[in-house]
């Protein structure tokens, strides 16, 4: 019997490469009413968004599992609820670059180059410096999608405009308010 592989005999062709068909930082021409110029532009701010979102994302999760004290439930829920928020606009992120006709910061090693979110420590932080590293976090990217929503827009581009308005924006500043009435100081108590 052969051990050669035989094309179409139902085994999987394992380990295969390929040439790269678009680098990173390139868009190709789609019929979508916006010029290559507007898409690129688009691509790259999205692409910003996109790698700080994924590590807002990964802060989320680690504080979700990290969490301790007398507010434990109620933040271990809360997190992960946002986590999972979270999880959804990378998704949104990541298929409107590439409905634009760019390609979408996907590798953890590649998001880690461009994100603008410093790395927290590898332990436990105490709560409220956790709280403190996603409200900043938050801020990082309001800050971006604010300003990248205003400029896509002068350029025609209302879809990604949308985007990072009705989701992004919206998302994350219901989230950071959330976050920070945690930090209020209130006695639990007494008044």
């Amino acid at each position: 019997m052969s051990t050669h592989t035989i094309p179409g005999n139902g085994q999987p062709w394992l380990h295969q490469k390929g040439a790269v068909i678009q680098e990173f930082g390139t868009v190709k021409q789609f019929p979508i009413g916006l010029s290559h110029d507007a898409r690129m532009y688009a691509c790259q701010r999205l692409n910003q968004v996109l790698a700080n979102t994924q590590i807002l994302y990964a802060l989320y999760k680690k504080h979700h599992w990290l969490v301790r004290g007398a507010t434990f439930y109620q933040l271990h829920l809360v997190l992960d609820k946002h986590a999972g928020e979270q999880l959804e606009l990378v998704d949104a992120l990541a298929e409107r670059v590439q409905s634009l006709g760019g390609v979408a910061v996907g590798d953890p090693r590649h998001v880690a180059e461009i994100t603008s979110i410093p790395r927290p420590p590898d332990g436990v932080e105490e709560i409220p410096a956790m709280l403190s590293r996603l409200l900043e976090a938050h801020e990082t990217i309001l800050v971006q999608a604010h300003d990248a929503a205003a400029r896509v827009a002068e350029l025609g581009d209302d879809g990604t405009n949308d985007l990072l308005v009705s989701q992004v924006i919206r998302t994350g500043e219901l989230q950071a308010w959330f976050l920070a009435e945690h930090l209020v100081d209130t006695p639990l108590v007494r008044a």
